[in-house]
């Protein structure tokens, strides 16, 4: 089986234009994932591909050590933190030594400060964005939306962690499995820690409990990859349902880390698009709230994007009403929302509701999902929607819920053109490079007054500003006359100068669509946060000069998603 596995990921090098990415997956240190890793190594070698270590951590384990030989490695990079020499992977190396195939040890790691990157995860990107196809290991315990059920099971805080998207983009995924009581084994043996902290291990993480609850969330972990990409093609999707998740985040609210980690599971499980929205009300502008407050929030909402949400701010005084507009105008079928802080007895006789109270209370045909953040423990499904309700007790998801036939999802490139891209070389304002888009996507589609459209534009960005998603925007407006979608994109190589983000705004991507077409729009906007989460995409479409690259580029990716990655192997 193991033998197999080399083979499908040798094809998948050999019929590949860009990096491909392969990841050995386990459930705790000493199953052999590294060990595997090497062995494929030896297995590419020997058929002619050429590879090298980029970094390998042995832990001193001989066996391990045993299989670096007959491989070459690529020097480590010295670096001094605080007094200390640390040695890290030396990602310009890789990258001047450019070998077909790199092993690169620890996926999950965080680089010395002063790293090109802090994360390894983000050196293994530039690597595939290179054109060179990696081998990494990964423990389950490191999934960033599995972190408040890893901490509560095993009552251990991971600090190393990474977005799911990075596993979901992974080419294969294979599982190292080992029984709990077999790495316990090793554990005595002194095959996986010196003698000196064999104790310890024993008695905290590497209790048989913790094993078997990591190895269980391994597995179902890998089932629901291989559901995902059966389901996950261009003609299985179906953005345009009023399916898509939403989360509602506030700038007090408690643990909206646990609300963003629960909404991402569940998007993933349903195989959604799935919305962070925050409406900011007048008590809540920059000017207002603490410095402390709105690191808070800008710290949720950046962990909101690094977990696949496409993040909205919006402005209005009425909480609960502004998020029923955005869920209508965004096809959303459940929205996700925390606990509400406790209201003071005088405003509850005044009929004071919280906003989780108001949504719950007339759910709009909505599904609306507690989670109870106070404690990060149950869940509790509230106001299902009519769809929900009439299912019949113990039937299947696909016989409780039979979907019509989604429409075909359209391709980007067509609904682009080069006369729809612009590349500034200088810092460009943002109300000039939305009129210049505007004036670039209906110039020839017949779609009425420019001026009339960048009004409703800026309109729609008064609301809530789209220039929000680090380093990407996503500015759109539904148009009357307008008869089919159109998309036009900016390239600005400077940033936006009057915009302020912690990333500079480098991609601004117009939508257009008919009016009376909302799922259309949604569907363009699934496709758009894809694009967004690409960084091979993204760094190839930078290195462009002209429109007809940048097209080209676009093209290459829709051909490679349509022909879809290779499922986990278990």
């Amino acid at each position: 089986m193991t033998e197999e596995r080399a083979e499908t990921f040798l094809r998948l090098i050999r019929r590949a234009e860009r990096g491909r990415l392969k990841v050995y997956l386990g459930y705790g240190a000493g199953v052999g994932k590294t060990y595997q890793m090497l062995l494929e190594g030896h297995r590419l070698k020997d058929e002619g591909i050429d590879v090298v270590i980029g970094l390998v951590e042995t832990h001193e384990r001989a066996e391990t050590a045993g299989l670096i030989k007959g491989l070459e490695v690529v020097p480590r990079r010295r670096q001094e933190y605080r007094g200390v020499a640390l040695e890290e992977m030396d990602l310009d190396a890789v990258l001047a030594r450019k070998p077909q195939v790199a092993l690169i040890d620890e996926l999950a790691h965080t680089n010395v400060p002063g790293s090109r990157n802090p994360k390894r995860y983000q050196d293994v990107q530039d690597v595939l964005a290179a054109g060179i196809h990696v081998v990494t290991t990964l423990n389950i315990q490191h999934l960033e939306s599995l972190y408040d059920l890893v901490e509560r099971t095993t009552h251990v805080r991971i600090r190393e962690r990474i977005p799911d998207t990075v596993l979901g983009e992974a080419d294969q995924l294979v599982n190292v499995d080992l029984t709990t009581e077999d790495l316990r084994k090793r554990l005595l043996e002194g095959k996986i820690y010196p003698p000196d902290r064999i104790a310890t291990a024993l008695s905290n993480f590497f209790t048989e409990s913790n094993l078997e609850e990591l190895r269980e969330l391994t597995l179902r972990e890998l089932a629901s990859q291989i559901d995902l990409r059966r389901r996950d093609t261009v003609e299985e999707e179906s953005f345009g349902g009023p399916d898509q998740i939403m989360v509602c985040l506030s700038s007090r609210g408690p643990n909206s880390e646990a609300l963003l980690r629960f909404a991402s599971r569940l998007a993933g499980r349903l195989n959604r698009n799935w919305y962070a929205v925050y409406v900011q009300t007048p008590s809540e502008e920059p000017t207002v709230i603490d410095a402390k407050t709105q690191r808070i929030l800008s710290g949720t909402l950046t962990l909101a994007k690094q977990l696949g949400a496409m993040v909205f701010t919006y402005k209005g005084e009425d909480v609960a009403d502004t998020l029923f507009r955005f869920a209508r105008e965004y096809r959303v079928g459940t929205i996700v929302v925390g606990t509400p802080s406790p209201i003071p007895a005088w405003k509850r006789l005044l009929g004071k509701r919280s906003t989780t109270g108001r949504l719950v209370a007339d759910p709009r045909g909505m599904t609306i999902v507690v989670l109870d953040t106070r404690k990060g423990e149950a869940v509790t499904r509230a106001a299902p929607s009519p769809a929900l309700r009439e299912r019949p007790e113990g039937a299947s998801e696909k016989e409780r819920s039979p979907a019509p036939s989604p429409p075909k999802q359209p391709l980007l490139s067509l609904l682009l053109g080069p006369g729809r891209i612009v590349i500034w070389n200088q810092p460009v304002g943002k109300e000039l490079a939305l009129r210049t888009l505007v004036d670039s996507a209906v110039g020839d589609c017949g779609a009425g007054d420019p001026a009339t459209i960048l009004g409703s534009v800026l309109k729609r960005e008064e609301e809530g500003s789209t220039f929000f998603n680090e380093g990407v925007a996503f500015p759109h407006a539904r148009i009357e006359k307008l008869e089919a979608p159109v998309v036009a994109m900016g390239i600005t190589l400077r940033g936006v100068q009057d915009v302020s983000t912690e990333k500079p705004v480098e991609y601004i991507f117009l939508v257009l669509t008919p009016a009376g077409s909302p799922d259309t729009q949604v569907q363009i906007l699934g496709i758009l946060a894809r694009v967004s989460r690409n960084r091979h995409l993204l760094l190839k479409i930078r290195s462009c000069r002209t429109p007809e690259d940048v097209l080209s580029a676009i093209r290459d990716w829709e051909v490679r998603s349509a022909a879809g990655a290779t499922e986990p192997a278990l």
